[in-house]
Order: C-alpha cells, then sequence, then structure tokens
C-alpha cells in the first residue's frame, strides 16, 4: 500500500485518520503537509512496527532537528527495513547530522539519504560521512543539494567515496565548492572503487580550470551515465574538456545537462561531434547558452546523423530565431529517436513554427513532447499547429504558455483537442488572455475528454 499526501494541513483527527493506515503501508509521502517533531513521535512508532515501511519522503516539514531524533529511534530498531529517507528542507542543522550517523552506520537497509536544503554544514556533512564509512552502511545515493558545504569537505566525502564502491549517485549542487576542491573530487572519484552513475556539480562555482579533472572522471567511470554542471561558467573551453573524457570510448555518458554555461555557437562543434558519436546519449540540456542559429544548424546537422540516439534535447532561452527553424525541421523529419523538444523562449515567431509543424508531421517524427512557451507565436501559427496535434499521434503534451494566442487561436487549438485523432493529453496555457466565452470552451472540453489536462 501507498500514502501519497501533498501539501495538506494534518488536523489531530485527520493524522490520527491516517496513522492507522501507516501501519500497513510500503511507501509513506508526507511532503508541504506542515508536520513538526511531534508527528515525527508517531512517525518514530509506525517505523518500528511496520517492518514492510521501505520509503519515507518528509519534505518541506519544519521537522527540526528534535524531529529526527524520534524519528531516528525509530529507524534504529532491528525491526526497521527502510531503505529511502527523504528529509529535504526539514530545517535541519549539524545537530541532526550526529543521529543520522548512527543511522548509516546501523542500518545497512538504508540506500538513499536526501537531505539537500538543510543547514548541515562542513562539520555536519563530515560527520555523516563517518557514518558511510562504516562497514555496515551500504548507501548508493547521497543527495547534499544547498548544504552550505565548503571546500574543506572534500577530503572527508573523498575518504567516504574510496570506502564505499555502492556508492552510485553524488549530489553536491549549489555548495560554494570552487575549482580548487571539485579537482580533488574529482581525484578522488577516479582513485575510487565506487562505481559513480550520477554527479551533480550545478552551481558550485566551477570554471573551465577544473574541466579536465571532470574529463578524467568521465573517461575513468564507465559507469558514469549522468553528469550535470549546470550553472557553472566553464564556458566553450571547459566544454571541449568535457567532450574529450566523453568521447573516450569508456565513456557511457547518457545524460548532460549544461544549462547557463557560457557556451556560444563555438561549442556546438564539440556537441555536434558528440551528438552523432555517442550512441549512449540520450538527454541533453542546453538551456540559456548562447548557441544562436548557427550554433543550433549545427546541432540539428548531428541529429540526422544515423549514430545518433538522442531523445531529449533542451535549447530553450538559446537566442534562437526563424532563422534556423528550416534546420530543426529537417531534423525532426530525419531523427526517429527525438521524443522531447523544448525550444521554448526563442524569438522563433509564426513563420519558425509553420516550419517545425513540417518537420513534425514527417512520418518519421516520433515527437511526444513540445515545447514552445514564449516564442512570439500568434493566433496566425494555430491551424497548422492544430494539424500537426490532430494528425501527429504520438505528441502528448504542448506548452504554448506566454504566447499572444488570443481567442482565435486558442479556439483552433480546441478545434483540434475535440478530434478523435488528436492525442494530446497535457496543453500547457500559462499566462495567455481568452475570453470568458473561451474559458467556458475549455472547461467544457476538458470535461468531455477527462484524459486531456489543460494547464493555465
Amino acid at each position: 500500500m501507498e500514502l501519497d499526501i501533498q501539501c495538506e494541513e494534518m488536523s489531530p483527527s485527520r493524522w490520527a485518520e491516517l496513522l492507522t493506515t501507516m501501519k500497513s503501508c510500503k511507501t509513506i509521502r508526507l511532503d508541504d503537509c506542515n508536520l513538526s517533531s511531534t508527528n515525527c513521535e508517531d512517525l518514530s512508532s509506525i517505523i518500528n512496527t511496520n517492518p514492510s515501511l521501505t520509503e519515507l519522503k518528509l519534505n518541506n516539514n519544519e521537522l527540526g532537528d528534535e524531529g529526527v531524533e524520534y524519528l531516528c529511534k525509530g529507524l534504529l530498531t532491528p525491526s526497521c527495513s527502510l531503505q529511502k529517507l527523504w528529509l529535504q528542507n526539514c530545517n535541519l542543522t549539524s545537530a541532526s547530522c550526529e543521529t543520522l550517523r548512527s543511522v548509516l552506520s546501523a542500518q545497512p537497509s538504508l540506500t538513499e539519504l536526501h537531505v539537500g536544503d538543510n543547514r548541515l554544514g562542513t562539520a555536519g556533512v563530515k560527520v555523516l560521512c563517518q557514518g558511510i564509512m562504516n562497514p555496515s552502511c551500504k548507501l548508493q545515493k547521497l543527495q547534499l543539494e544547498y548544504c552550505e558545504l565548503t571546500a574543506d569537505i572534500v577530503e572527508a566525502l573523498n575518504a567516504a567515496l574510496q570506502s564505499k564502491p555502492t556508492l552510485k549517485e553524488l549530489s553536491l549542487s549549489n555548495n560554494t565548492l570552487g575549482d580548487t576542491a571539485v579537482k580533488q573530487l574529482c581525484q578522488g572519484l577516479v582513485e575510487a572503487s565506487c562505481n559513480l552513475e550520477l554527479l551533480h556539480l550545478e552551481n558550485c562555482g566551477i570554471t573551465s580550470n577544473s574541466c579536465m579533472e571532470i574529463s578524467a572522471v568521465l573517461r575513468n567511470k564507465s559507469s558514469l551515465m549522468d553528469l550535470s554542471v549546470g550553472d557553472n561558467k566553464i564556458g566553450d573551453s571547459g566544454l571541449a574538456l568535457l567532450c574529450q573524457g566523453m568521447m573516450h570510448p569508456s565513456c557511457k555518458i547518457q545524460k548532460l545537462w549544461l544549462w547557463d554555461c557560457d557556451l556560444t555557437s563555438a561549442s556546438c562543434k564539440d556537441l555536434s561531434r558528440l551528438i552523432s558519436t555517442k550512441e549512449t546519449l540520450t538527454e541533453i540540456s542546453l538551456i540559456d547558452n548562447n548557441l544562436r542559429d548557427s550554433g543550433m544548424e549545427m546541432l540539428c546537422q548531428a541529429l540526422k546523423d544515423p549514430k545518433s540516439k538522442l531523445q531529449e534535447l533542451w535549447v530553450r532561452e538559446c537566442g534562437l530565431t526563424t532563422a534556423c527553424c528550416k534546420a530543426v525541421s529537417s531534423a525532426l523529419s530525419t531523427n526517429k529517436h527525438l521524443k522531447v523538444l523544448h525550444i521554448g523562449e526563442n524569438k522563433l515567431g509564426d513563420a519558425g513554427v509553420e516550419l517545425l509543424c513540417e518537420g513534425l508531421m514527417h512520418p518519421n517524427c516520433n515527437i511526444q513532447s513540445l515545447w514552445l512557451g514564449n516564442c512570439d507565436l500568434t493566433a496566425g501559427c494555430c491551424a497548422t499547429l492544430a494539424t500537426a496535434m490532430a494528425t501527429k499521434q504520438c505528441l502528448t503534451e504542448l506548452d504554448l504558455s506566454y504566447n499572444p494566442l488570443d481567442d482565435e487561436g486558442i479556439r483552433k487549438i480546441c478545434e483540434a483537442l475535440r478530434k478523435p485523432s488528436c492525442n494530446v493529453q497535457q496543453l500547457i496555457l500559462y499566462d495567455i488572455l481568452w475570453s470568458s466565452e473561451v474559458d467556458d470552451e475549455l472547461r467544457a472540453l476538458e470535461e468531455s475528454k477527462p484524459e486531456v489536462k489543460i494547464i493555465s
């Protein structure tokens, strides 16, 4: 049984009702439910008496250190079989880390610990690392985003990595590490016996200076499939170094996030080579980089290569215009693998989207999710979009937010949604003005087709 409740204020009677249900739940998720340390006393008892409970998710609740202390009493009982614990943004401090260290040292069932968005600090996470180094600890996933860590944490992390071959995922995003610390971390990762699959280092103060060391991790850890270094100023020179590691035959990268990395069209030559030759690569995010039309055209050429297996491409806010849309359309009509295209916040205009729709309606195109928010679109392109919606059954998600489509455009979209051949299940229409009559039409459409969700 699974209990999944979010954003609900818990009255005493409601909480008592849920406690009865929790006694037989395998999964309990109570994010944003205004829970406190008092609720944790009850949850500790549930952990102790429900051996089938394997996942507990309590994000965004004011549990505090006292609440975690109560939880850990249950977690330390022999009957506890918990595998996944989520305590993100729960108002924890370094004081909680000693208690959590005891759990990590004594509870081999625990494989995931998510404690991001808490002021644990470097001193607190050093204590956690002591628990990870215990032979009984079998941790596989550790999430430490927004934990106020500094460069001083790296020595303890490297020691934990060296002792823990089970560790597969490490997220350190949004901590002030800097190049020197990231270099040390990467050197430790290369030497460690762990089989890391995911490494997230977003907004960690990285520049091109540490990209050679990250590249070495990519070359030496064939297990690494998910790398995120977004929101770091690595630039074109840093990207070139990363691509050297990813092009190595032993690298099996699948997911690469490079959003807001100060990349320009100059990076697209390396990225194109990566997309066209790295058959393991299925997802790449280049959001908020100044790629421009010339860069996008290079990426599209790579997408047309038979070796490209890319399934998701995120190029939102990349300085694109109508001029690149013919190339994008050609890529859509050639690449059978691409399923998700986020190209919003670019000045494509009606003419650009008309070109995109030509590729979209090609039999080879298998796009499922298309994001065109804030693309300077008007009602003028909605007839073509409506045709694509009605004929392309693989298309299930469409975002047209922040475009002045007005009543005329929305009505054309609605006509497509009403057709039995249209398979769009989620239509996103944020910040678009329409009349009350059109609003009534949208609500009626949702009632007649309950499988369609219109988000506005």
